[in-house]
């Protein structure tokens, strides 16, 4: 199976400048967690992604006023993405090096076309395939992991 037959196509995207409350607003019309954001509406080319988790620990959580912030101030880079032809399992595997739950899709010309998510994958997987794609993305990166004392 590939990627084309799972991803959200024509996902809602961004310019760099647009405002982070616009950002937010545009998650919960499209009931979803992440924002690609593209070059300039004529190119479509992705240049990072803003997550509701972006939105929490880098503006939030650090005190900074979202009111005054861009998708630029916040979104993740460098942006991972795939194309429409990918297997949906080489894909799995590139969300679980780089431990997300959601990836850009793009075309030959390197345009947004798509989102593949990590609901997509569990739509069409496998439940053992869904679980261990699920444990793997979910596992805390190195840098984060917090040591237990017994």
């Amino acid at each position: 199976m590939q990627v084309r037959e799972i991803m959200t196509r024509e996902p809602v995207c961004c310019p760099p400048e647009a405002k982070l409350s616009d950002v937010a607003r545009m998650m919960a019309e499209n009931d979803c967690g992440g924002i690609p954001v593209v070059e300039s509406s004529r190119s479509k080319r992705p240049i990072g992604v803003v997550t509701d988790r972006d939105i929490a620990v880098r503006v939030v959580a650090e005190g900074r006023d979202p009111a005054q912030m861009t998708a630029r101030d916040c979104m993740s880079t460098p942006v991972i993405t795939t194309n429409p032809d990918t297997e949906v399992a080489n894909c799995c595997q590139i969300l679980e090096q780089h431990q997300i739950r959601r990836m850009p899709v793009v075309n030959e010309r390197g345009e947004l076309c798509g989102i593949v998510s990590q609901a997509d994958i569990a739509t069409f997987a496998s439940e053992r395939d869904t679980a261990e794609f699920v444990r793997t993305v979910s596992q805390p990166a190195k840098s984060t992991q917090k040591t237990r004392s017994c």
